[in-house]
C-alpha cells in the first residue's frame, strides 16, 4: 500500500526519483490461527479466505462502433423522389446511404406524414454527417458529406436587379 503512495507521489512530482524505492515489500508469513487457536492449513481454508489473490473478473467493455470512412462515390446523378406515403422513406434512406444526393418532393403527401418523413430525413442526414436544405416549402435536398452545395448562386440571384424593374 505504501508502495502505491510512493508511485503516486512520484507521478505527481512530489518525490525525486532517488527518494523513490520501488523494491517490493517483504511480508513475513505468520501462521494463521483458526477457531480455538488451532493453526489453519491452506488446504483446509476455503478459496475465498486464502491469502492468495483471487482472479480479477473484468466486466466486458461495450464500445461504440467506430465510424467507418469509405471512399466517396462518384456523384454522377441526383435522385429525385416523390413519396406519397411514409412507407416510402426507406427508398430515400437507401439512395442517400449509397452516397447520392436526394431531392424529396413532398407536395403529394399529407401534412402529418410530411412532418414524419422530414423528421426521418433529418435523422438520416445527421447520422451520416450530411446536410438537409429546404429548396421550397415542400421540396428538400439531402446531401451526403462528400457533396457541397454552393450558396453563391442563391445570393447572386437574390441580389440581381433583373427582377427589379423600378
Amino acid at each position: 500500500m505504501a508502495n502505491a503512495f510512493k508511485k503516486a507521489a512520484n507521478f505527481l512530482g512530489l518525490v525525486d526519483d532517488e527518494e523513490l524505492d520501488l523494491a517490493p515489500e517483504v511480508v513475513e508469513s505468520t501462521p494463521r490461527r483458526g477457531f480455538r487457536g488451532r493453526d489453519i492449513q491452506d488446504s483446509e481454508t476455503p478459496s475465498y479466505l486464502r491469502n492468495t489473490p483471487s482472479p480479477v473478473r473484468v466486466a466486458p467493455v461495450r464500445t461504440t462502433p467506430s465510424v467507418q470512412v469509405h471512399e466517396a462515390p462518384v456523384v454522377d446523378r441526383i435522385i429525385t423522389l416523390h413519396p406519397r406515403m411514409y412507407s416510402e422513406a426507406r427508398t430515400i434512406g437507401e439512395h442517400y446511404r449509397s452516397g447520392q444526393p436526394v431531392i424529396m418532393n413532398l407536395s403529394d403527401m399529407e401534412e402529418s406524414e410530411r412532418k414524419r418523413i422530414i423528421d426521418f430525413a433529418s435523422g438520416l442526414v445527421f447520422g451520416h454527417y450530411g446536410s438537409i436544405e429546404r429548396v421550397t416549402s415542400k421540396v428538400f435536398l439531402l446531401t451526403p458529406p462528400n457533396v457541397m452545395v454552393s450558396n453563391e448562386d442563391k445570393t447572386a440571384a437574390a441580389q440581381a436587379s433583373f427582377f427589379n424593374q423600378s
